[in-house]
Formats: structure tokens, sequence, C-alpha cells
């Protein structure tokens, strides 16, 4: 019961991060000159005690993984480098090297030498991270089929405390992060057939897909795209004032202040790259997503 009481303070959390107290990107030297007052405004900064019990629970949900799936799985909890994260102007002293990504791995036990394909499973939620209910579920359904898999928590994800929370780079960098995780694991799990390598994601985890098959999508040999945020431009014409705000702390404009940088952000501008098997899914009872995306 305890841990459900939990569960349930944890939605509350993560609704607050997401819909009031987001943090932004717009603290960039070069990105603040460019927004406008309104949106360096929009968005507060968490206060700390958030992230303290969001890594609290990140530890809870961690202990959890390791109860339903590791009679069948070689759980690790592992970090890799990606690029380089914003220079934060108030720390003259921060590096400047790569920026330090956490993931977990999950490798079918007893496998010898055996190879076994990989899927890249991203999280959903701008700030969220992996290991509800639903994904724990899904990777154990994975793992009982053969597959190996690697959760990238992108800057971004909640969990790690402020510094990784605060890099959050919506559809820039982060997809770095995820494409990042897939090289690790084919470079660094002995068991992984680098020839055989899946992604896969739900609504912004869904976004992650789209983007690292259009950029990548020799390394990829399957994606699977489910209620992704796939055209930005339209999404914030159907959504309300709230909700572009949000988007405009994230990405330092508004889509009418600038429709190009959210096109560039939006898959369906990519689409002409697509060279990777896909598969599609969407719903019309998906309230944050509408199917007309």
């Amino acid at each position: 019961m305890h841990i459900l009481k939990f569960s349930r303070l944890r939605l509350v959390s993560v609704s607050i991060a997401f819909f009031g107290l987001a943090s932004t990107p717009c603290a960039a030297p070069a990105a603040e000159a460019a927004a406008s007052a309104a949106v360096r405004h929009a968005a507060p900064k968490v206060p700390e005690y958030m992230h303290q019990f969001d890594m609290l629970t990140r530890k809870i949900d961690t202990l959890l993984m390791h109860q339903r799936l590791g009679d069948i799985a070689i759980i690790d909890e592992i970090q890799y480098a990606s690029v380089p994260g914003r220079k934060d102007p108030a720390n003259p002293w921060q590096s400047e090297g790569p920026l330090r990504i956490p993931a977990f791995t999950f490798v079918p036990k007893d496998l010898g030498s055996r190879k076994v394909p990989l899927v890249v499973f991203v999280h959903g939620g701008v700030h969220g991270n992996f290991g509800g209910a639903s994904e724990i579920k899904m990777t154990r359904e994975l793992l009982e089929q053969g597959y190996a898999v690697i959760a990238p928590e992108y800057r971004g994800s909640t969990g790690y405390g402020s510094e990784l929370y605060n890099q959050i780079d919506y559809g820039g960098t982060e997809i770095d992060d995820t494409h990042a995780a897939r090289n690790w694991a084919v470079e660094n799990l002995p068991n992984v057939d680098g020839s055989r390598v899946g992604i896969i994601g739900w609504s912004h985890g869904g976004l992650h897909s789209l983007l690292t098959v259009f950029r990548w999508p020799d390394d990829y040999q399957v994606a699977y795209a489910g209620v992704p945020a796939s055209d930005l431009v339209q999404r914030m014409g159907y959504s309300g004032e709230e909700y572009n705000t949000l988007f405009a702390s994230f990405i330092c404009e508004t889509a009418s202040e600038d429709p190009g940088e959210f096109r560039r952000l939006s898959p369906l501008f990519h689409s002409d790259n697509l060279r990777t098997p896909l598969l599609f899914n969407t719903a019309t009872n998906v309230g944050d997503l509408n199917v007309i995306e």
C-alpha cells in the first residue's frame, strides 16, 4: 500500500512539473536573447524538493523493475556519453565535455554466447522517465521473446536531479541521447546483434522513434511510433494557450513567432528520409495528441 501511495503522489508531482513548473532551455545566452519576456518567465524552475522527491520515486521504481524482471533478465544501470549540454551562465566552471546520460539495460538470462536483437525503448513524457507499469510489462514481453532492451533516460528526464532535468532540448540533442544509447549497447553488450536493432516509443517517445530513424535510417531495422507528436505546428493550432505557452518554454519561441523552428522539430517534415520499416499507430481517444497529427 505504501508503494501505491507513492505512485499516486508521483503522478501529482509529474503533473505539476509538466503543466506548471517545467524548466526552460531558454537560459542559454543565445536563445535568451531571442526569447520574448513572456516566454522567459512562463515556466519557473522546479523547486529542489521536487527533484529530491522524483529521485526517491526513481529509486522505488528501480526496485520494482528488479522485482518484476529480475527472474528473467540481467538488469543494469549504466551511463554513457552523449553530445555536450548547454553551458550554465551561472556556473563558469561547468565541464564542456560530453553529457553523461543514464540508462537501464535488460538482457535475457542464460544466453551464453548467443546473439539477440536489441530494442531501444524510449520513454514518453517530455519530462518523464522509464519504468511505469506498462513499460515494465512490455519489457518483460520483449525479454520473453528474446530481445535485449536499452532504455535511455535522455536529457530532461526526471529522477536524476536538476542538472539533467534542466538540460531539456525538445527534439534536439535529446534525440542524440537516444541514438547514443543504441551505439553504447551495440558496442558494450556482448550478446547484442548490432545488425538487428529496433526502436519503439509512445507519445514523446514516438517522436524520438521517428526523428531517430529519419536521422540514422541505416542503424535501425525496424521502428514503432505509438500516438507520436508528429506535427508541432498543427498541434499548436488545435491546442489552447496554456499548451502553447508550455511549448514556448521548451523551444524558446512560440509557433507564431518562429514556425520554421516548430517545423524543424516536427517528424512530419522529415518523413522523406524514411527508409526504415515503420509501424505507426494512433487512436481517436487520446486527448493530448489529436488523431489529426
